[in-house]
């Protein structure tokens, strides 16, 4: 499966965007989703997860209340909902998939075997 993020860019602190992650080539098989980020000098971290029902989600702790994933399986597409972003918000975001029908949501980076390009965020202070 093919991934392709978009929907980044330069927003002000307390602000909003929707980021988009499309899914193309195989998509008939079941995938759970997830949205990592990179920021300058940082590893990649694990932002949120979804499992392929939609029935669970899971989201790092410094994004709870203010990021929503969510996912159209009819479209492929998976969303990510950012407000109340915050400068150290600022990082390439990456959405990755793992083909799984588990309802464990995974949060680790060796767990996703296809990935996307990547969408820079920035958040001005």
């Amino acid at each position: 499966v093919q991934l392709q993020a978009s929907g980044g860019g330069l927003v002000q602190a307390g602000g909003s965007l929707r980021l988009s992650c499309a899914a193309s080539g195989r998509t008939s098989s079941s995938y759970m989703m997830g949205w990592f980020r990179q920021g300058p000098g940082k590893e990649r971290e694990f932002v949120a997860g979804i499992s392929f029902s939609g029935g669970s989600i899971y989201y790092e702790e410094n994004v709870k209340g203010r990021f929503t994933i969510s996912r159209n399986n009819a479209k492929n597409t998976v969303y990510l909902q950012m407000n109340s972003l915050k400068s150290e918000d600022t990082a390439v975001y990456y959405c990755a998939a793992r083909s799984t029908t588990s309802q464990v949501v995974l949060t680790g980076r060796r767990h996703y075997n296809h990935w996307g390009q990547g969408t820079l965020v920035t958040v001005s202070s």
